[in-house]
């Protein structure tokens, strides 16, 4: 099974980050209003990131990484 890191621009263009197996569906959800607490009130999301990871733990680890980035930086990484 792959595991997926990626990246969601909100609409308060705020970025929000997560790990999913299945990118389609962990967007509809966000859209839906049934994922992340944080992504809820700001939609609609539009995903504008991702990538790859062998597993759960590497996906975890990278997500982390990503969230310490500041804004600039994560900007840099999904231009």
């Amino acid at each position: 099974m792959s595991w997926y890191v990626y990246v969601l621009r909100c609409a308060d263009d705020s970025l929000y980050t997560g790990i999913t197996t299945d990118k389609e569906r962990r967007l509809t959800q966000h859209n839906a209003g049934k994922a992340a607490k944080y992504t809820r009130v700001r939609t609609p999301v539009e995903m504008v990131y991702s990538e790859s990871a062998s597993d759960r733990s590497e996906a975890t680890k990278r997500e982390m990484a990503i969230k310490k980035l500041s804004r600039s930086q994560k900007l840099k990484l999904i231009s």
